[in-house]
C-alpha cells in the first residue's frame, strides 16, 4: 500500500499482518481519488472503517484540512497511528475515533465535505451503513459519499435523501458513489 499522490506521494504504508483487514487497493483508490482530485483541497472528510488509514491518509496526501478516522478494531487503530506517524502527519490535520461506526454516527454532530466508507469485507453490512448514514446530519447538499461493497452484497439505489449517482464494478466488489438529492424549489 502507498500514497499515490499528493505531498506524501510514494510513501508506502505500514506493512501489516492480520486477516481483520482488507485495504483497498491501489487500482480502487486510485479511481477513486482520480474522481475527486481537483475537490480535496481544505475540505473535512470523514472515514469510516478506517483500517489502516489508507483512504484519508490519501485525501491529506491531496490537501483534506483534516480526516475524521473511526474504526473500532485495537489493531487497525494501533497500524493507524503508526501510519501517521511515518508519515508526520500534524496533530490538526486528522483525529482518530475508536468506536463503532453506528455509534459514532448517532453522537456526531458536524458535517463532512467528503465520506469514505470500507465496511469488513467478512461482514455484509454497507446497506446498513448507509440507511445509518442517511438518518444523520453528517452531510450537506455537496457531500460526495464512496462505498465499498461485496458484488453479492445488498446496495440500494437511494436511502433517504441520499441516492447513488454512479458506481464501479471491480470484479468482487462494487464502488459506489451517493450525494443528496436536489430538492425541488
Amino acid at each position: 500500500m502507498r500514497i499515490i499522490a499528493g505531498k506524501y506521494k510514494g510513501h508506502h504504508l505500514v506493512a501489516f499482518k492480520g486477516d481483520h483487514l482488507r485495504p483497498t487497493t491501489d487500482r480502487v483508490k486510485e479511481a477513486l481519488f482520480n474522481k475527486i482530485q481537483f475537490e480535496l483541497e481544505d475540505t473535512v472528510v470523514l472515514d469510516l472503517f478506517s483500517g489502516t488509514g489508507n483512504l484519508g491518509l490519501e485525501a491529506i496526501s491531496r490537501g483534506a484540512k483534516k480526516v475524521v478516522f473511526v474504526d473500532l478494531n485495537p489493531k487497525s487503530i494501533e497500524i493507524l497511528k503508526k501510519n501517521i506517524e511515518k508519515l508526520k502527519v500534524e496533530k490538526a490535520r486528522y483525529e482518530i475515533v475508536n468506536l463503532d461506526v453506528f455509534r459514532f454516527l448517532k453522537k456526531v454532530d458536524i458535517q463532512f465535505d467528503f465520506i469514505f466508507i470500507d465496511p469488513p469485507f467478512t461482514q455484509k453490512m454497507a446497506h446498513d451503513v448507509m440507511d445509518a448514514l442517511s438518518q444523520t446530519s453528517v452531510f450537506h447538499s455537496e457531500t460526495f459519499i464512496s462505498i465499498e461493497s461485496q458484488k453479492r452484497e445488498r446496495m440500494d439505489e437511494a436511502y433517504g435523501s441520499l441516492y447513488r449517482f454512479d458506481f464501479r464494478d471491480y470484479g468482487d466488489k462494487i464502488l459506489s458513489y451517493f450525494k443528496q438529492k436536489e430538492r425541488p424549489e
